[in-house]
């Protein structure tokens, strides 16, 4: 494992922190530990690391919060760490643009593997993005840039994580073609997510609030199956 890839852990348990860091050195990772969202945001421009592993349950300045001001300034991918188990806690968290969501107590060997996954992932997808100058699909209305993570609609900024970007963009890229859940979560998540298919209906169902519908274009539901980005003929 390259050595210059840097994990930044975030849990205000220093024990748990110290684990987790004694986990990723041994993989041979760079590893830095801080217990609170405000020293995160600072430690973070410093730092520069690769990914970051987020506890929720921070004082002060929680854990959605600090992922927010991270996705705010930057497309660094983040784990969130938490005790809390139920749909809600990992659909939010994913929302909030999250790649990833484990549950404590959790197993070294299966934390090590997500953080080599999501950064498997990340490096993937930064590769061949440098493959190409522009990524951008345009409609009447709509200008979705891949390259430089820029939604506008009728002129207008439109802010969205990374991932629900990267979902509009991928259904636009191919108008009018038919998507199963599970070929979404594949292509935006990567295969060996460990999530359910609602994250993709969440996602949609932001999308379709920040977009909305238009005469030329919208996100179609297709019962039993998945979605479509569809396009008047």
């Amino acid at each position: 494992m390259n050595t210059t890839q840097k994990i930044l852990v975030v849990d205000d348990d220093e024990s748990i922190a110290e684990l987790i860091c004694l986990y990723l050195e041994k993989e041979l990772f760079g590893t830095k530990m801080v217990h609170d969202g405000e020293e995160a945001l600072r430690v973070f421009d410093s730092y520069q690391p690769d990914l970051v592993i987020l506890d929720l349950m921070l004082p002060g300045m929680d854990g959605y919060q600090v992922c927010r001001e991270l996705h705010s300034k930057s497309r660094v991918p983040v784990i969130m760490l938490s005790a809390k188990g139920e749909v809600f806690d990992k659909v939010l968290g994913l929302e909030l643009g999250a790649d990833d969501y484990i549950i404590k107590p959790f197993d070294n060997k299966e934390l090590t593997a997500r953080v080599k996954a999501v950064l498997r992932r990340y490096q993937s997808f930064s590769e061949d993005e440098a493959l190409e100058r522009e990524k951008l699909v345009t409609y009447k209305d709509l200008s979705v840039n891949l390259s430089n993570y820029s939604v506008t609609l009728r002129g207008e900024h439109i802010d969205m994580p990374p991932k629900e970007l990267e979902l509009l963009y991928f259904l636009a890229s191919s108008p009018n073609q038919v998507f199963t859940r599970e070929q979404l979560l594949d292509n935006i998540w990567g295969y060996d997510y460990v999530g359910d298919t609602r994250t993709v209906d969440v996602h949609v169902k932001r999308l379709r609030e920040k977009i909305h519908e238009n005469d030329d274009w919208n996100i179609a539901t297709v019962w039993g199956i998945g979605y479509k980005f569809e396009v008047s003929e």
